[in-house]
């Protein structure tokens, strides 16, 4: 297995591969999302992982975003590629696919997106 130098990464993008996930474009996601990364030569400054279940299957297909603390539902491959020119590389957050976002805490974007069980 590869060992990556991570050194000059500025942010790690988590994109969801559970099964809820993989049934609303998972696999296109995250290839949207590595093509974009490649695209605007950002492979030194975005590091992304495939991850299991992150217990949002409602809002599938979820991707985050760290150290920014931000997680983005319904993502679609065209979204995928907005997230990463206009928010990780722009600054500018698609809100109205805001699920989660860091304030000092992890807070809903919006409070009926963030509903579920207690864990």
């Amino acid at each position: 297995m590869t060992t990556w130098n991570l050194s000059g990464t500025k942010h790690h993008m988590f994109i969801c591969n559970g099964g809820s996930c993989m049934k609303q474009q998972g696999e296109e996601v995250t290839q949207a999302i590595r093509e974009e990364i490649k695209l605007r030569s950002a492979d030194s400054l975005i590091h992304t992982t495939r991850t299991k279940c992150n217990g949002r299957c409602e809002n599938a297909c979820v991707v985050m975003i760290y150290p920014q603390g931000v997680w983005y539902q319904n993502v679609t491959p065209e979204l995928a590629k907005r997230i990463v020119s206009e928010h990780v590389l722009g600054g500018r957050p698609q809100e109205e696919h805001l699920l989660y976002t860091y304030r000092n805490e992890l807070v809903p974007a919006h409070e009926k997106a963030a509903e579920g069980k207690q864990k």
